[in-house]
């Protein structure tokens, strides 16, 4: 054991940690998740105090010793493997403080033993002093889930991308294929189920459009704010420093806040792009709800679709086959959903000059982005790229459809398709049955016409 004192006396600290005192009373004082800040807000912290290392260096704030050793401290963090020094609670002080301090104490740390010492050897580099110097949790910590939220976009438009690319794949291979629309769960006019499966894509490539731009209002950070955001105690030119800094770390264009003052009691961003990730979790959701309706069966269901048997549906059933990974994502989006309402709730539950529920918004968050990314994932390669189709059954819908009568309504008009319709159903006949029976059409007519309906007219 190490013995180190603070404000409030002295604690002995293991001998075999990079963390200090801070964090040990933290450990102390929070143990309610039982889950550590995210790993990813904490890699998005020390890539900010690195940069600040940087900035207060070019300020003549930092000497080149000190800041080389923080600097090389940054980068074996983020190389991993360090994930242990990083034991504090997520519910812990709103702000952050315990999980900045100990970020503060893990890379001073490991800065001290570059310099030729040992851990809690403040003298040669201070947590406070050097490695958090010109800066306030206030700042840094939400900051630092901006940096986490940015570089996880990256992953789940990769993820988002893929599953849309699947989803165009089988809208080529499945575009001749007509099947009955569906409205109120009812017959409805024709379609193909290319058309289909290309209407369940775009909506993911709005989803992207949505990300995209949240993701930019995130690039707007309050580092070097200090406290309230008037950058008390920093020299001038700090706060641009900072974000030309993390720019060169991260290859992203980081930008110092509009105001500084609002950027630190506001979370506002971050709702707005937690809220961007639950409309994509509906989207997911509803498209697995239908792909779920369209492999009901498949003897009693619609049974258009067939979706890729993944394992036995059932431990009485022989021979079930259930929609295993549509049921997986559909409870990954509602969790995406609860997440997102913790942190709307977090973000507008600042006081004056501060919000003081980070550490829950930033978690929300990330889980958010990790379920989506990998949700993304498994439902483009263990069911989408899988999906066939029963092009027999989807003609049979299609040619028993009441709601085919609809493309007729220019030709003979609404009321005479009503009667046609009910004449259809009472005698079990098609539409285009009755319509070649009655000499009203002939059957090339009637195939011309239900195959132009199909085409969209967007013009």
């Amino acid at each position: 054991m190490r013995r180190e004192k603070d404000s409030l006396g002295e604690l002995d600290v293991p001998d075999n940690v990079l963390y200090g005192i801070h964090t040990c009373r933290s450990m102390e004082n929070f143990d309610v998740a039982g889950e550590p800040v995210p790993m990813e807000i904490v890699y998005g912290i020390v890539r900010l105090k690195w940069a600040c290392a940087r900035a207060n260096k070019s300020l003549g704030m930092l000497n080149d010793e000190k800041t080389g050793a923080i600097e090389k401290a940054c980068r074996r963090i983020l190389e991993g493997g360090y994930e242990d020094q990083f034991p504090v609670d997520v519910f812990q002080a709103g702000s952050g403080t315990s999980s900045n301090m100990n970020i503060n104490e893990v890379i001073g740390n490991l800065a001290v033993k570059e310099l030729g010492g040992k851990p809690g050897d403040r003298h040669l580099l201070h947590p406070n002093d050097d490695v958090n110097k010109g800066q306030s949790t206030n700042n840094i910590f939400p900051s630092g889930i901006r940096v986490a939220a940015v570089s996880m976009a990256d992953l789940l438009k990769g993820s988002i991308q893929g599953l849309i690319d699947a989803l165009n794949s089988k809208s080529e291979e499945f575009k001749d294929v007509i099947r009955s629309g569906r409205t109120h769960l009812q017959d409805a006019v024709p379609e193909t189920m290319g058309q289909a499966f290309g209407a369940w894509a775009h909506a993911l490539v709005k989803d992207m459009r949505r990300l995209e731009a949240a993701t930019g209002r995130l690039l707007e950070i309050g580092a070097g704010g200090n406290a309230i955001g008037t950058g008390v105690n920093t020299k001038k030119g700090f706060r641009q420093l900072i974000a030309s800094e993390l720019s060169a770390i991260t290859e992203k264009e980081y930008r110092v806040a509009e105001n500084g003052i609002e950027i630190t009691q506001y979370l506002t961003d971050m709702a707005d792009i937690s809220s961007v990730l639950r409309m994509t979790a509906m989207d997911i959701n509803k498209l697995c709800n239908d792909l779920r309706l369209l492999a009901s069966g498949p003897n009693t269901g619609l049974a258009e679709v067939t979706l890729p048997a993944v394992e036995p549906g059932s431990s009485i059933m022989p021979g079930k086959i259930n929609p295993s990974i549509c049921e997986a994502a559909n409870m990954a989006c509602m969790q995406v959903m609860g997440n997102d309402q913790a942190v709307q709730l977090a973000a507008g539950a600042g006081q004056l000059e501060l919000n003081t529920h980070m550490p829950v918004t930033g978690y929300n968050l990330v889980r958010s982005f990790n379920i989506l990314i990998r949700a993304a994932r498994m439902l483009a390669d263990k069911c989408i790229s899988g999906i066939q189709i029963d092009e027999e059954r989807c003609a049979w819908y299609f040619e028993t459809s009441g709601g085919l009568g609809t493309v007729l309504n220019p030709k003979l008009g609404y009321d005479r398709v009503s009667e046609l319709v009910k004449e259809s159903l009472k005698k079990n006949k098609t539409a285009k049955e009755l319509v070649i029976e009655k000499g009203i059409m002939s059957e090339e007519e009637f195939d011309d016409l239900v195959a132009r309906s199909t085409e969209p007219n967007l013009d």
